[in-house]
């Protein structure tokens, strides 16, 4: 074989191990951008929820079986932190809970989708008739009827989705908890105003968030 032939061989091998270098290097930089990617997708920062106000137009406890009848409106609002991520609320249901027992039913919140920084307001109504509370709670409940105050969580449960550029990621899990103390039985506290014969109670209450 001729030297020729000999530096023919070491110069397609040379270009072989070039090619394989730039798919190789090329290889890597396409999982990093995928793990980068992931990274932004399963690693955003989660929304953020106050709740505003809730009035209170019944709140009415039945005896001797102990019966509860709600009807209140909230002003709930959600804020997207991210700079460059998009959220998609697909399937929200509102309620509220008396503690730990739903004393509402759920509340279907409007889908919508959340740009950057944006934020969304809702004012659902939450209700329910005649709604038996456990029995371990009536104490509890009737104490603080006498009180005039009670203590209610309105609860948030759902989907989202979030959006980085076209793509688009799968839905999580929203759970978001917001404690309110309210008045009953005409008891004034806090920051109330009076709407007809319903009262309104200024919260502005941060929520717990969980995604």
């Amino acid at each position: 074989m001729s030297a020729k032939d000999c530096g023919h061989h070491d110069e397609e091998r040379h270009k072989l191990h070039r090619h394989l270098f730039a798919a190789v290097l090329g290889f890597i930089i396409l999982v990093l951008f995928i793990i980068f990617l992931i990274w932004l997708i399963l690693r955003p920062t989660k929304p953020s929820f106050i709740l505003h106000d809730a009035t209170i137009y019944a709140f009415n406890v039945s005896s001797p079986n102990i019966f509860l009848t709600t009807n209140i409106q909230i002003t709930l609002a959600s804020r997207n932190p991210n700079n460059k991520i998009g959220i998609y609320y697909d399937k929200l249901d509102v309620y509220a809970t008396y503690r730990g027992q739903q004393i509402t039913l759920p509340t279907l919140l409007p889908s919508t989708y959340q740009g950057h920084k944006d934020v969304t307001i809702w004012s659902p109504f939450v209700y329910g008739n005649s709604v038996p509370v456990a029995p371990f709670l009536s104490e509890s409940l009737n104490q603080d009827q006498m009180a005039g105050t009670v203590l209610i969580n309105i609860k948030v449960d759902g989907r989202i989705r979030w959006k980085v550029g076209t793509f688009i990621s799968g839905k999580y899990h929203l759970y978001v908890n917001c404690p309110a103390y309210v008045g009953v039985g005409g008891k004034v506290i806090g920051n109330s105003i009076a709407v007809g014969s319903a009262m309104k109670y200024q919260l502005v209450q941060n929520c717990h968030v969980d995604v």
